[in-house]
């Protein structure tokens, strides 16, 4: 089983063949998504909101990242694993972003970096690729300037602003990125940015035009808390299965079960040894000393 590679990717692109990308946190979402066939799997700092109940991506740090990358890892056996740089891990200077990148490389698992932001970034860019560590852009949406760009809203809808994301994306690329997440920008701008580009575009709520796509884990199988259902759903987010249903389901079965006594039954206990296995006498075997006279 050949691992999927940075140079992996660039092939899918040139050969028109769609790249599929989705996010984990754990052992048993890595497995199995990497059992499922994807390309890419991403550590992504939207943990903070998908496990840890975060409101955003701003308290995740590079230790819940380290804790998160090294589970997944350990889980996946084909994809390529990307990780999350955190708020406040790149954005300093390339001097920290080379520090802690490589932590996600030695310590993590990873095998590839990803971080925010375009022209701003690029020293950081260039820094990384230079110590031998991939990097993955990421442009338009940016939840970790969510303040900054006052919500979580598209980005791109003037041709100015267009202009600039198509600008960034060149120069991520000059600088050295393998690939870019282009978050929530319209369809046509992203097609525009993915056709000028020679390495892979990766959309959520760019449209069907760029060279793969990515969702989170929990969003594409309906898996979350009470206050995250409660939230109107991204328009971008298609969801395959009901996971919460089925597993608030099964705990109330489980629950009534244990009130009624109808868990466990007997095939679920166990039974103490037979009374005769117990007092059954064992003769034991004659000594070394008898057996050498015969």
């Amino acid at each position: 089983m050949q691992r999927v590679s940075t140079t992996s990717l660039a092939k899918l692109k040139e050969r028109r063949e769609k790249i599929v990308m989705v996010t984990a946190y754990d052992y048993p979402s890595a497995c199995l998504v990497d059992e499922a066939g994807v390309d890419v799997v991403l550590v992504g700092d939207s943990l903070g909101m998908a496990v840890l109940g975060h409101s955003t991506t701003l308290p995740v740090t590079l230790d819940d990242m380290l804790h998160h990358t090294k589970a997944v890892a350990r889980g996946v056996h084909r994809a390529l694993v990307v990780t999350d740089m955190p708020f406040l891990s790149y954005q300093t200077c390339p001097e920290d972003a080379l520090r802690n990148a490589g932590r996600f490389l030695q310590e993590g698992g990873a095998s590839a970096v990803k971080l925010e932001g375009g022209v701003d970034y690029c020293p950081q860019v260039r820094a990384l690729v230079a110590a031998g560590i991939p990097v993955m852009g990421h442009l338009g949406l940016t939840p970790q300037s969510v303040h900054v760009l006052g919500g979580y809203k598209v980005q791109g809808k003037t041709e100015k602003a267009a202009r600039r994301l198509l600008d960034n994306a060149r120069a991520l690329e000059d600088a050295g990125a393998f690939g870019i997440v282009l978050e929530c920008i319209p369809e046509d701008v992203a097609a525009r940015i993915s056709a000028s580009l020679q390495i892979p575009t990766i959309g959520i709520g760019a449209g069907v035009h760029c060279d793969g796509q990515v969702l989170v884990f929990h969003d594409l199988l309906g898996y979350s808390g009470q206050d995250v259902q409660s939230r109107p759903r991204p328009r971008f987010v298609k969801q395959y299965a009901n996971l919460s249903e089925t597993i608030r389901g099964a705990v109330q079965q489980y629950a009534a079960e244990v009130r009624q006594q109808l868990y466990p039954g007997r095939e679920h206990s166990f039974s103490p040894e037979p009374l005769e296995a117990k007092t059954k006498s064992v003769v034991p075997a004659a000594p070394y000393s008898t057996l050498s006279r015969k």
